[in-house]
């Protein structure tokens, strides 16, 4: 049989996924209030479609941890509480650090330079101020360094963690010059990266991680 150069067919989502795409993004960027009231119905008449997609949706969106039910009321977005706030740090610092020195094992110049270009494409966000896009990239950075380190389950276990983050993330950017910071960090994790520095990488990752922390309390005044 000849060589057939035929276009790989895109699996097309479904609507239950596109809703859940569509409420998960509102409650990343903010666009839900803390104390909002949400409910079925409402998302459903909001986003055109029926219930049924809505519900399935949302039961996916409690099981990530992003909305919480409220007996006869609704759903609204999950609050992280300061000890939840310490334990995703926490684990954060243990996972990453653990995927940086397996990482490094085999890293190659192509790879780092993977992750150089995100860094680059985190400058073009902050040159047009574009925070939604820097958290982004912020995220796509800490897991491609899980995944160069082929770590798949603490890979996972960082997806989940990282959407509780992202529900108090955004508020680590009010702080003034915290956008820079990121970056000039993500280029000191790298060049630890480029020397096998598991010690300095490690230590960058921690500190990295930290500082986030303080710039939410900041933000919240804690």
């Amino acid at each position: 049989m000849s060589d057939l150069n035929f276009t790989p067919i895109e699996k097309m989502k479904t609507t239950k996924e596109i809703v859940y795409e569509e409420i998960k993004n509102a409650i990343f960027y903010g666009n839900i209030k803390k104390d909002e009231i949400l409910t079925e119905s409402s998302l459903a008449q909001s986003l055109n479609t029926s219930r049924t997609p809505v519900r399935e949706a949302v039961g996916d969106l409690i099981k990530d941890g992003l909305l919480v039910s409220i007996p006869w009321k609704g759903l609204k977005v999950r609050e992280i509480s300061p000890s939840e706030k310490e334990q995703i740090i926490f684990l954060r610092v243990s996972i990453e650090s653990e995927g940086l020195r397996c990482a490094m094992k085999n890293i190659t110049p192509e790879q780092i330079q993977s992750l150089r270009d995100i860094v680059d494409q985190q400058q073009c966000a902050l040159k047009q101020n574009n925070r939604i896009e820097f958290i982004d990239l912020d995220q796509k950075f800490h897991m491609k360094i899980l995944n160069l380190a082929e770590q798949h389950l603490l890979e996972d276990i960082l997806l989940n963690l990282y959407h509780l983050t992202r529900l108090i993330g955004h508020k680590a950017l009010a702080k003034n010059g915290r956008m820079e910071e990121v970056i000039e960090e993500h280029l000191q994790i790298i060049e630890a990266l480029l020397e096998k520095d598991q010690d300095k990488a490690t230590k960058l990752m921690e500190y990295h991680l930290i500082n986030t922390k303080d710039s939410i309390d900041i933000a919240e005044g804690t």
